[in-house]
């Protein structure tokens, strides 16, 4: 086999288990809150953490990559992707399986920032498009398939196997890496922003911190006010940083063309509504109407099935017609589906929310070819690296302030209907019925639950809607052409 296909085949590999473990762990989710005895806010955290470190990492990773060698970067992050791994399955209690998932997202973020530049170093012309559609229906794929093969893992063998499968997979593609890829380095590349990446991953850290514990802490407590101080100061000075180095990170440049504004908005949207979601209805499913993992995994089928169709479809509309009314269309329809989905009773079965999923998923697969092409369109092509990492970026900044943000709301729900702290607090979110000793009456737990579900809902349905109207007025045909010119800096 040829050096390219090599390249082509361990870069999907790695990208395939990285995306995988941010959809594959939502169904194992219940299985670890029991074994590890995990708190409600302990087990956001395990989505949190993944999601934080690669929306932290994922420009500064292609800028290590340039400067040292991608062939070695791209290797340390499958080296260390697949030691967290290791430490995420045999994690011996919540807190330590918190701390090895923020490590296996950074070494996400090495994997997925460097994946383009050693498919783009080999393969030209037409065998590059033939390479990148191939990697991007690796994406899909990953995303799609996610639950369902996260359900079955638990089911058949438990939870700490959607971890340790990543172990002998990962310690082949390394051997491959080092065996077949070619190093290559950018001659023009001298310096990473280090003060960039320490300012814009300390406010990302402290705003979803201050959502995470606002309820538990009060929201006028100290603690809060200066986590939400705190964010805020570092996200000015990054700005400041980023208008003054010499290679910035994030060409702040690039937000004075309003259609590379509004795709990021739209992303963030489709993430922190969406995407944020999965983590509170599979809770809903597995917790409170009792369906295993594989049960639970089957039941989002509809959402990742439509999501390949319509995604085929979108892509195919996309020549003719204008990107900003795939975006807005696809959000519109994930705003409608998420709010069919408020209305919930105690007594609902699962069925009551397949209208949502597949008006949801129809949105996504809308949405997301529409992404792609509009992040790299809108930007001169020597940026195109750039761009595609900072829509990434602003995905993973979503799903992560997008379950702090919904994860906040839904507790306060629930403590201002039961009036409850504690151990109560966390039965009661997660849907459990709660033991003898708890002083809950299950009878009020059940409406808690829903309304608070529902009202995430409505949220989420707002921020998708938010995002279509953002889409709609800012995304304009005119800056696709533009896009030849340099970007202002």
């Amino acid at each position: 086999m040829q050096r390219k296909w090599w390249t082509l085949l361990v870069v999907c590999v790695a990208t395939f288990m990285l995306l995988l473990d941010i959809t594959i762990v939502n169904v194992a989710l219940p299985d670890i809150e029991r074994q590890l005895h995990a708190s409600f806010s302990e087990l956001q955290w395990v989505v949190d953490a993944y999601a934080l470190m690669l929306a932290a990492l994922l420009l500064t990773a292609g800028s290590l990559a340039d400067l040292f060698g991608r062939r070695i970067v791209f290797a340390t992050g499958l080296a260390l992707f697949t030691l967290a791994s290791l430490a995420c399955g045999l994690a011996p209690t919540a807190v330590t399986l918190d701390l090895a998932r923020g490590f296996q997202g950074i070494g996400g973020a090495v994997m997925f920032a460097t994946s383009l530049a050693l498919l783009a170093q080999e393969f030209e012309g037409r065998e590059r498009g033939t390479a990148f559609g191939i990697w991007g229906a690796t994406i899909g794929g990953a995303v799609a398939i996610g639950p369902l093969v996260g359900g079955a893992i638990t089911s058949g063998f438990g939870w700490r196997w959607v971890f340790f499968i990543n172990v002998p997979i990962g310690i082949a593609a390394i051997a491959v890496t080092f065996a077949r890829l070619r190093e290559s380095r950018d001659p023009n590349a001298t310096r990473v922003d280090w003060l960039g990446l320490v300012t814009f991953s300390s406010a990302l850290l402290m705003l979803v911190l201050a959502l995470v514990r606002g309820n538990d802490e009060g929201w006028g407590s100290p603690l809060i006010v200066a986590l939400l101080g705190g964010a805020a100061a570092m996200l000015a000075a990054f700005a400041a940083i980023e208008q003054r180095v010499a290679e910035p990170m994030l060409p702040l440049g690039l937000f004075r063309r309003r259609a590379f504004t509004g795709v990021q908005l739209a992303a963030f949207a489709v993430s922190a509504s969406l995407f944020a979601l999965f983590l509170y209805l599979t809770l809903y499913l597995q917790n409170f109407l009792g369906y295993s993992p594989i049960q639970t995994g089957l039941r989002f089928l509809p959402i990742t099935l439509l999501s390949f169709v319509c995604a085929a479809i979108s892509g195919k509309l996309s020549s003719f017609v204008p990107p900003r009314l795939l975006l807005a269309a696809g959000l519109a329809l994930c705003a409608i589906g998420l709010f069919v989905l408020h209305g919930l009773a105690t007594s609902s079965s699962w069925t009551a929310l397949l209208p949502g999923f597949i008006l949801m998923g129809a949105g996504v697969g809308t949405t997301n070819p529409a992404l792609a092409s509009t992040a790299i369109g809108v930007v001169p092509p020597r940026q195109a690296g750039m761009a595609s990492g900072t829509n990434n970026t602003f995905r993973q900044v979503g799903i992560a302030s997008g379950i702090a943000a919904l994860g906040a709301l839904f507790e306060h729900h629930i403590r201002t209907t039961l009036h409850v702290t504690g151990a109560e607090l966390n039965y009661a979110a997660s849907g459990h019925r709660p033991p003898r000793n708890v002083g809950l009456v299950v009878d009020r737990i059940s409406p808690a639950f829903i309304g608070a579900l529902n009202e995430i809902f409505v949220v989420g349905a707002v921020i998708a809607a938010v995002g279509s109207v953002l889409a709609l007025t800012l995304v304009r045909r005119r800056d696709f052409a533009a896009a030849s010119a340099p970007a202002q800096t």
